[in-house]
């Protein structure tokens, strides 16, 4: 039976004079891969990072698991932001070796198992990798804890094309399906297969909340055309949409 993993009422943060999060109310059940969808500026990242405590909201409730973020939060957690954070000299087994002491969810046969998959050479150092590589041994450190949650801030933004349905195949295989998987992404059409909930945000606060299976009954369309239809995008190179 699933359960509410994530519970948001009324969160609101701002930069400066700038709000990023207008009274976010929330709530997502465990077992399922959830879209967080919305142009860029929309509040995804800030409303990821303070699911996973990296930021706290200026006003408002969050809960994981029925617990604010913190130390049992951050032990079921797994997090794969947005732009790579390891340092250049360290050599992918390092990265296997640090997860696997710090983490007790690692499982380092399967990272090692996805590695060869996609061909990376464990002893290479992260800074002789290509951009598109280095998101490939973030997104397997992530997928390779047994987490309730994870966060993931545009996991297949950079890399090629080719490279996504496997990426996204290794999501689907590899996590925990007590848990529950956030992907914040603008690139809907390429993800919209795994994915069994959408969450909609503009300008800070969620403006629809839905499954994609009643999405596809109700509306008669993708929700990659309902995003289009709804935030009036435009096309942006091969099925890519520039919110």
């Amino acid at each position: 039976m699933s359960e509410i993993l994530i519970q948001c009422h009324d969160l609101w943060k701002s930069y400066g004079r700038r709000p990023a999060l207008r009274g976010v109310d929330l709530q997502l059940e465990s077992g399922r891969i959830v879209g967080l969808l919305g142009p860029n500026g929309s509040g995804k990242t800030t409303l990821i990072k303070i699911l996973n405590g990296l930021l706290k909201p200026d006003q408002g409730v969050v809960a994981i698991d029925n617990e604010e973020p913190g130390v049992h939060t951050k032990s079921i957690v797994s997090y794969l932001p947005d732009k790579p954070y390891f340092a250049g000299w360290m050599r992918v087994d390092d990265l296997l070796d640090f997860f696997a002491d710090f983490y007790e969810d690692f499982d380092r046969e399967r990272a090692e198992k996805m590695c060869a998959e996609l061909q990376i050479d464990t002893g290479l150092k992260m800074k002789t990798l290509s951009k598109g590589t280095k998101e490939k041994v973030q997104l397997i450190l992530v997928m390779s804890r047994k987490a309730r949650l994870y966060l993931l801030d545009e996991p297949i933004a950079g890399v090629d094309p080719a490279a996504r349905d496997f990426i996204l195949t290794t999501i689907l295989n590899n996590y925990n399906p007590e848990g529950t998987v956030l992907i914040s992404t603008h690139l809907i059409s390429d993800v919209e297969r795994v994915l069994d909930e959408v969450v909609f945000l503009q300008d800070g606060q969620v403006v629809r909340q839905e499954m994609v299976d009643d999405i596809r009954e109700k509306e008669g369309k993708s929700v990659d055309e309902l995003f289009r239809d709804e935030f009036r995008t435009a096309p942006y190179g091969g099925g890519e949409w520039k919110c």
